[in-house]
């Protein structure tokens, strides 16, 4: 099966229990864990490299229900990765991405202390409910793909590859050469100059005598 539209492999999620969509990787832990508080939740996905979930369109909130529903097996209500700041009076995603979109069902209350957001599987919206909570069912964690993963091209790695590899073997050959070009140096070269030639170089040669001296013609 091909994948859908804005889904990727999962080759480049950390293993295969990951999917991967959009640049990055998801996983549903589905475990039933007490707790005391929402940073509970959030440890059983920061011990795998990841945050709770965040969402920010519609595609991706389609994704996730999606998959929920048919791999995951999750339960009607899902912990969303957020929290309402009192500080600004707004909610934010823990793994500190802007608040891009939402899908609540409902409006704001007069105290959304301590509220945290779920994600009802049966429609794809978000309810508000108490952060508070005793046990949660399945945990669904959400990390970013590597930059070099997501940002370099197969073409760029394979580019980058041939060009180190290039340098790599031209080092070791100028290497070489002047290896043996050193060798060389050190044994030495033999030189030799050649005899001097007899001034009778015609095919004449000189016989001495005690007596005279008389050339004497070769053939």
């Amino acid at each position: 099966m091909s994948p859908g539209r804005g889904q990727l492999r999962a080759l480049d999620c950390p293993s295969s229990i990951w999917v991967q969509f959009q640049g990055s990787c998801y996983t549903f832990l589905q475990v039933t864990i007490n707790v005391e508080n929402i940073e509970d939740v959030r440890k059983q996905c920061t011990d795998h490299g990841a945050d709770l979930v965040s969402i920010h369109n519609e595609e991706e909130n389609a994704f996730i229900l999606d998959t929920l529903q048919k791999r995951w097996k999750g339960p009607d209500d899902l912990l969303l990765g957020m929290f309402y700041d009192t500080d600004d009076a707004s909610f934010k995603w823990f793994d500190q991405s802007n608040m891009t979109f939402d899908k609540w069902a409902d409006e704001d209350g007069e105290d959304l202390v301590d509220t945290c957001g779920f994600l009802y599987a049966k429609t794809g919206e978000w309810r508000k409910g108490n952060c508070e909570m005793s046990s949660v069912t399945g945990t669904l964690c959400k990390t970013a793909i590597p930059y070099d993963k997501k940002y370099l091209s197969d073409n760029h790695i394979l580019i980058s590859t041939l060009v180190i590899a290039s340098t790599v073997t031209l080092a070791v050959l100028g290497a070489v050469i002047w290896f043996l070009y050193r060798r060389s140096a050190r044994s030495g070269f033999t030189s030799f100059s050649p005899a001097p030639q007899s001034p009778y170089s015609d095919g004449c040669a000189l016989v001495v005598s005690e007596e005279d001296e008389y050339s004497v013609q070769l053939d």
